[in-house]
């Protein structure tokens, strides 16, 4: 318990870095971007006039011109990006805030929220390499779904944690020790993802959470699933978890304080954890997952097995995702409609997806985990030509490629929820369905002896 006590001082000792960021990029918007509602837009002299949110003061505006006055709209709340190079007042970049809800965005949310869910008690990820592609696909800006899916994340969490550890799957000290590393990731991965968005607008933040989902994806969902094979080929007769080649190297330093972590089985030096937790916690609030990095941090690098990995990880989620809703909240970026949305069925779905736990092997959570990562990837990846296009990276793209592309993009994200889905329930079943047997001929069997 006192090393424990030390690395949450160490952490606290870190947080005049994280109030300087904070204090840089965490409490909302800076001078250079606006909140409110278009009141009057005058196309011919290119002005607006904007009523700032929370206030009844009207400021008047210079459409930029790169901003095409017609696609300004009254009566919207929007998020407008201001070009001080051009001049006083000129506007860079408008994005609407929330999205119009519709009966079949509605149903979509509430459809992704309840495989989210299933994702998040199954794999130990807060499901937000499924949800915030998701959101972005139905219309709401990068920002606003990373923030939504934020404030949705922790309730849930919380959920899922108390589930699986009634399940004896949770290390409650390995989740204590990193989520207070966590939070200073948080605090700069919230700098960084609002410096994105006051200086290229709602677009470059559309590209840089498309770009990091890609990338990170690819990345460790290639690898988990080349590990997944490679434990899949032992049969039923290797071991579940055997620690890889890097946390064996990691549990020989010996660098106090020296950690033991009870249920993970493993005794480590705190300084290993404090990386994997500021990477959660970084990735977290940029690109609202943090769980894809976390759960393989505390498998390949710490040595916790796929099931404890999974299951501390929402320990984790719970109070990153806490923190960083206060922080999103502070800026405004919440939609509180979506966050609502994906609560209402993905409480449900995470009960059922820790359920599943108790029936499977580690690696037939680490193929759904592989499995939803690279396909999503496919999904973020169809739409950055078009990302890229914008700020002239890349030739334009035609209305039918761009059109093709969004297509390619929302199918590959069903098709990563349906795989979920079936992987998931499908090995829960043939699980419940293999130990019924198995616990029938118990009972058979004890009866032949009496």
């Amino acid at each position: 318990m006192k090393k424990l006590v030390i690395v949450v001082l160490f952490s606290l000792f870190l947080l005049p870095l994280a109030s300087a960021v904070f204090a840089a990029g965490g409490a909302g918007p800076d001078k250079s971007m606006l909140k409110g509602v278009f009141t009057e837009i005058n196309e011919a002299a290119h002005t607006a006039v904007l009523r700032k949110d929370g206030t009844t003061e009207l400021k008047s505006l210079i459409i930029g011109e790169k901003v095409k006055p017609e696609t300004l709209r009254l009566g919207k709340k929007v998020l407008v990006s201001l070009d001080h190079d051009a001049g006083e007042n000129v506007i860079k970049d408008v994005s609407i805030m929330f999205m119009d809800m519709t009966l079949k965005k509605l149903l979509a949310l509430l459809t992704v929220g309840l495989v989210g869910g299933i994702l998040s008690g199954f794999i130990g990820s807060g499901g937000a390499f499924v949800l915030t592609p998701a959101m972005m696909s139905l219309g709401a800006p990068g920002a606003v779904a990373v923030a939504s899916n934020m404030c949705h994340k922790f309730p849930k969490a919380m959920i899922g944690t108390y589930k699986r550890w009634k399940y004896g799957q949770v290390d409650i000290k390995l989740a204590l020790t990193m989520s207070a590393t966590a939070i200073v990731g948080v605090q700069i991965g919230v700098m960084i993802q609002k410096y994105i968005l006051n200086k290229w607008g709602n677009d470059g933040s559309n590209l840089y959470v498309s770009a990091m989902f890609v990338v990170v994806l690819v990345l460790v969902g290639g690898y988990v699933a080349y590990d997944a094979y490679k434990l899949s080929k032992g049969g039923k007769d290797k071991p579940e978890q055997t620690a890889s080649t890097l946390a064996l190297a990691m549990q020989k330093i010996n660098l106090p304080p020296m950690m033991n972590f009870k249920v993970a089985k493993v005794r480590i030096s705190a300084w290993v954890t404090i990386p994997v937790g500021l990477a959660t916690g970084m990735l977290a609030a940029t690109i609202a997952v943090g769980g894809f990095i976390g759960v393989p941090g505390m498998i390949y690098v710490i040595g916790a097995s796929a099931m404890v990995a999974s299951a501390t990880e929402l320990g984790i989620a719970f109070v990153m995702g806490l923190w960083g809703s206060i922080q999103w909240g502070l800026s405004g970026l919440i939609d509180i409609r979506l966050s609502v949305l994906l609560l209402a069925t993905s409480l449900i779905g995470v009960q059922v997806g820790a359920l599943g736990t108790t029936y499977v092997k580690d690696y037939v959570i680490k193929i759904t985990m592989a499995a939803t990562m690279l396909i999503v990837a496919v999904s973020r990846g169809a739409l950055l030509p078009g990302y890229l296009a914008k700020f002239g990276l890349v030739g334009q793209i035609s209305p039918s490629t761009a059109a093709f592309l969004e297509s390619l993009s929302f199918w590959a994200l069903v098709a990563a929820l349906g795989v979920a889905g079936f992987i998931s329930t499908g090995a829960m079943v043939k699980g419940m369905i293999a130990d019924r047997k198995e616990s029938k001929l118990h009972i058979i069997a004890e009866a032949d002896r009496a």
